[in-house]
Parts: structure tokens; C-alpha cells; sequence
């Protein structure tokens, strides 16, 4: 009786312990499926680059800048670090912005390593090697994370700026720079980008209004509309086939978007389109900061992973 008894016992703890690992096991499953959430302030890697940046980007080239200049040193590294603090590593800057060394003060107490510093150089300079360094040193950094080729119109933008071209790739080679791409400003340009290998990174002008993106016409002011929208993405399709970092600006239309519904509408399409990793918008104030990441969030939490 007592042996019977003792087998009923273990027989009922043996159940309970493969139910319970049964449970264990089938939330474990069930877990593994559930997707991260993903959020703005999320590393992404850009393209076949290999490197690091914040799926929300600081942009300092507002009005050419100047928006950003107006802030004075103290605004303007509140604003960067607010950004930092919320997980935007990814600044982006130019030359012709005049803020290099807004950024170099604003960054001197973060930590390098988690930053993504992305410039650009206007033109062919005489001595490209010598400006990347004068870059450097403005910006109060070892080395530049991605360096471009800015405002790009003409189709041949590659021949044309061929001197430049083998610049930043001597500059990749001695790690002064970690990777070299593009700012395109017209269709034939674009088109050109997405088709070379020397092409890292691409900064693409795109939102599904079609403000302020690239035409047909040569020229970095064209006039554009819907009806260019579809020729944009077909060339974000040929990015991603070749492995190219895409990342997208004109988010806002340049500023042009001052209906919440039309923020709203271009920061959904930039988030579920599957051809950007990251977007970068210039910013004038933390408000606007905790909008583009609130919008940017929600977008993610509605659209399935890829």
C-alpha cells in the first residue's frame, strides 16, 4: 500500500514538472517569436558599410544652416545632446552649412564611438586631402564616419568629380574617413549613385507628397511633384539590390510640412517603405525632437518587421 502510494505521488509530481516544462517551453517558442519593438533612437546598420547610426538622425542644414546657426552655441548643444540623450547618434552636417564647428562643441562630451558624424564637401578643392583634415579638425574628431559628394546634379557627377572621387577613397584607405558616398539633387544623378560600387552611402531626397525631391531637370532646386515619387523609389530599389547604405532626407519637405498630417503621412512612409535605414531631419527645437521620434515609433509599432 505504502509503495503504491509513494508511486501515485511521484507519478503526479512527474506530471506536474513535464507540464511545467511543456509551459516553459511553449512561452520560450512563443517569445522567440515576438519581434523587438524598434524605435527611433534603434542602431541600424547602413548597408554594406558594416557601420552603426541611430534610425533618426540631427540635421544642421536647415535653411543652408542658418536655422540651425540662429540657435547660438548654448540652444544648439541642448539640442544635441537632448538628441543624444534620446538616442540619436546619427548628426549630419556640411561644409556649406557652416556648422562643423557647432557640432565640434556640442559633441566634445559624448563619447565618440557611439556617434555617426556624416558631412559633405561642396565642389572640387584644389587639395581634397588637405580639406577633409581642415573637416577634422573643425569638427573635433579623429576620423569621419561617412564623407559625401554634395549636391550632385549632373548625370556624370562621377567623371565630373573624379578627383574627388579617388580622394575619399585614399582618405577611406588611411581611416580618416570610414565610408564615401552621395547627396543627389536630380533623377540623372540619382540614377548614377545607385549604380556604383564606389557609392557607400546615399543621401536620398524622398516623402510621398513629392516635395522637394528629384526631377528630371539638372538643376538642385527643380520643381517637383507626386508624379515623381514612383521614379525615386524605383532607384531606392536599386540601392538596396547593390547593397548600398540608403538614407533619406526632405522627410518634412524641407520644412514645407507644417500640417501635422503631412509629418505624419511622409514619417509613416519613411518607416514602412523598406528602402531607407535611416532619415535625418533638421531640427530647430526639442519639441520637434520628441514629435519625429513619437511619430517615428508609432510607425515602426504599426508595420511588421522585415
Amino acid at each position: 500500500m505504502k509503495t503504491k502510494e509513494i508511486t501515485r505521488r511521484q507519478f503526479i509530481k512527474s506530471t506536474a514538472v513535464l507540464a511545467g516544462t511543456v509551459l516553459t517551453s511553449c512561452q520560450v517558442r512563443q517569445s522567440s517569436k515576438e519581434s523587438p519593438k524598434r524605435t527611433a533612437g534603434d542602431q541600424v546598420t547602413l548597408g554594406k558599410t558594416g557601420l552603426k547610426l541611430s534610425r533618426l538622425g540631427i540635421g544642421t542644414g536647415s535653411n543652408s544652416g542658418r536655422t540651425q546657426r540662429d540657435l547660438g552655441p548654448e540652444k544648439f548643444n541642448r539640442l544635441i545632446r537632448y538628441g543624444y540623450e534620446r538616442g540619436i547618434t546619427y548628426i549630419d552636417t556640411a561644409d556649406s552649412y557652416k556648422t562643423h564647428k557647432m557640432v565640434g562643441d556640442a559633441i566634445k562630451p559624448l563619447p565618440r564611438e557611439k556617434l555617426f558624424i556624416q558631412t559633405k564637401m561642396m565642389g572640387v578643392p584644389e587639395k581634397p586631402l588637405e580639406t577633409i583634415d581642415r573637416y577634422r579638425r573643425e569638427l573635433n574628431v579623429d576620423y569621419i564616419d561617412s564623407l559625401l559628394v554634395h549636391c550632385v546634379v549632373n548625370g556624370q557627377w562621377d567623371q565630373n568629380r573624379k578627383p574627388l572621387l579617388d580622394a575619399f577613397e585614399e582618405a577611406k584607405q588611411k581611416k580618416i574617413i570610414l565610408s564615401h558616398g552621395v547627396s543627389c539633387h536630380s533623377l540623372q544623378a540619382t540614377s548614377q549613385a545607385a549604380q556604383l560600387d564606389w557609392v557607400d552611402v546615399n543621401l536620398v531626397r524622398v516623402n510621398p507628397q513629392g516635395v522637394n525631391i528629384d526631377t528630371l531637370v539638372e538643376r538642385w532646386d527643380a520643381p517637383s511633384g507626386p508624379s515623381h515619387v514612383a521614379a525615386v523609389i524605383e532607384q531606392l530599389k536599386i540601392m538596396r539590390k547593390n547593397r548600398h547604405g540608403v538614407i533619406g532626407m526632405k522627410i518634412i519637405g524641407d520644412g514645407d510640412f507644417v500640417k501635422p498630417e503631412d509629418r505624419e503621412k511622409s514619417i509613416r512612409f519613411a518607416m514602412q517603405c523598406g528602402l531607407l535605414d535611416a532619415i535625418v531631419i533638421g531640427f530647430k527645437d526639442t519639441a520637434q525632437i520628441d514629435e519625429a521620434i513619437r511619430r517615428i515609433n508609432s510607425a515602426l509599432a504599426d508595420s511588421p518587421t522585415s
